[in-house]
């Protein structure tokens, strides 16, 4: 379906060879654009993805009107797992980060191919156990560690999944997604500019120093890099 696929999600990569066709047929690529909204929060679950070269974000309503990101996903997971719990709706807005392209598969066949493609619904299970150690992790760094550790982190977990040092990125989006106020974000963000960790431009955020940003971050970054190998 659709035109020819792009870099395989990793997710997928080690599924046996007949599953993994069967999958590839029964998605279409599409473009995801940095700033799009995939879904919003109670919306029901339409298509399921893998992203491939993009980047996307599940945000939470911290507060009246304060979003807090609780898992960055790229081309090591999928959006769409509570189909496999059984539920048919989103909890969690989601957000593209970076555009790219995904696989995109109708929820239907999605549900349809994990109740008789036994590989494919063990490697899913693993995900979502290693996306909820991610939330959970996430939902601690939030509440016990400083804004400049969680910053880094958020610098370098983009940086990685993104796999380039230069991303989409504002201040404003930067304080949604670790549920500040702009200005907090701002301040930090500019000190990281004083001290050449990170350049920012109209729209976007090139990495300068990642050591540096290493040495700033909280062990959380350490912690979910290495549970996505």
């Amino acid at each position: 379906m659709g035109r020819a696929m792009p870099v395989r999600n990793c997710l997928l990569a080690d599924i046996p060879s007949n599953t993994f066709n069967s999958i590839r047929n029964e998605c279409e690529v599409v473009e995801l654009k940095a700033g799009e909204v995939l879904y919003e929060a109670g919306e029901r679950i339409h298509s399921v993805y893998f992203p491939t070269q993009s980047v996307v974000s599940l945000v939470a309503k911290a507060a009246a009107d304060a979003l807090l990101e609780v898992a960055l996903v790229s081309d090591e997971g999928m959006i769409g797992i509570p189909l496999l719990l059984g539920a048919d709706t989103k909890p969690l807005r989601v957000v593209v980060q970076s555009s790219g392209p995904a696989w995109r598969m109708k929820a239907e066949t999605f549900k349809r191919m994990t109740d008789t493609q036994h590989a494919l619904r063990e490697v899913l299970n693993q995900y979502a156990l290693m996306r909820l150690a991610q939330v959970e992790q996430n939902a601690i760094c939030a509440n016990v560690h400083r804004i400049e550790a969680r910053l880094a982190r958020r610098l370098l977990t983009m940086q990685d999944r993104s796999y380039s040092d230069q991303f989409p990125a504002t201040y404003a989006s930067l304080a949604n997604m670790l549920g500040v106020r702009r200005s907090i974000a701002t301040l930090v963000a500019v000190t990281f500019e004083q001290k050449k960790l990170i350049e920012h431009q109209t729209g976007s955020i090139t990495i300068l120093d990642r050591k540096g940003l290493e040495i700033l971050a909280c062990d959380c970054y350490s912690a979910v890099r290495d549970r996505h190998g």
